[in-house]
């Protein structure tokens, strides 16, 4: 699944490709998505990061919502002709944005928004003591929280697992049970590894490729997730795998206590 890294990127590519670009058409290939209104006309004025949704700010005070939930991405094209597993399109004279998307889970809608920070966003302005009043005290396993999006926006599995591994804190620990300098310490190092995923343009080992069908290199800066069995590069443990809620967990239980 597309985390903060990889929307990140995206949105970044977008604002510098189709800032100012009016829409000439829109297009809806699943029905599934149905009910878009037509876009013909607007003016692209900016796009954003929102948790992990992409917001594209329209000349009209509407946005259009992009979440990419397990599968989705965008791909920029100057051809018109629909790639395999194409949801969606809006075309400019620039070029045509594609929803590509094998599961067929992610979402787009218009609609207006507060165009307002998210409060609870690592990179773009977390207050930490609303977080060590409000979540930290909650009786879930650490990892649970690190991936709620009412607590932590855009942090999913991958990250959580390469969080966790690089301070030292087991997944399995419950997040009342931390001090408030494990907190800071876990801020810390998610604010730098997030930062990382970002200039490594996310982290592909499935699906997730740019805006230019561009594989991330993330994947090379694993530390933890997708490492069962081998040796950990702390201290020189075995990294194991566990499920937690349905989901792989992958951490060393040798130096994460």
């Amino acid at each position: 699944m597309p985390e903060l890294p990889e929307v990140e990127t995206l949105s970044r590519q977008l604002q510098k490709k189709i800032c100012g670009c009016v829409i000439l058409t829109s297009k809806v290939y699943d029905d599934k998505l149905n009910g878009m209104r037509n876009l013909q006309g607007r003016r692209i004025l900016d796009v954003e990061r929102r948790g992990k949704t992409i917001a594209i700010h329209l000349d009209d005070g509407n946005s259009i919502l992009i979440h990419l939930r397990m599968t989705g991405r965008l791909l920029l094209q100057s051809s018109s002709v629909r790639p395999k597993h194409g949801r969606w399109r809006i075309a400019m004279k620039e070029g045509n944005i594609f929803l590509v998307d094998p599961r067929r889970f992610a979402t787009v809608k218009v609609e207006k928004i507060k165009q307002e920070k998210i409060e609870n966003d690592l990179l773009t302005g977390f207050d930490q003591d609303i977080f060590l009043e409000n979540q930290a005290r909650r009786k879930v396993n650490v990892k649970v929280l690190l991936m709620d999006p009412k607590a932590v926006a855009g942090i999913g599995n991958i990250y959580a697992c390469e969080i966790l591994h690089r301070t030292g804190i087991s997944p399995l620990r419950q997040a009342a049970n931390l001090s408030v300098k494990e907190w800071k310490t876990v801020f810390s190092h998610a604010k730098r590894i997030l930062k990382k995923g970002i200039e490594k343009r996310g982290t592909s080992i499935s699906d997730w490729r740019d805006l230019y069908g561009c594989k991330g290199e993330n994947q090379n800066e694993l530390k933890a997730y997708g490492r069962e069995g081998k040796c950990c590069l702390m201290c020189g443990g075995t990294i194991c795998r566990i499920k937690q809620g349905g989901r792989s967990t992958f951490y060393c239980p040798d130096c994460q206590q």
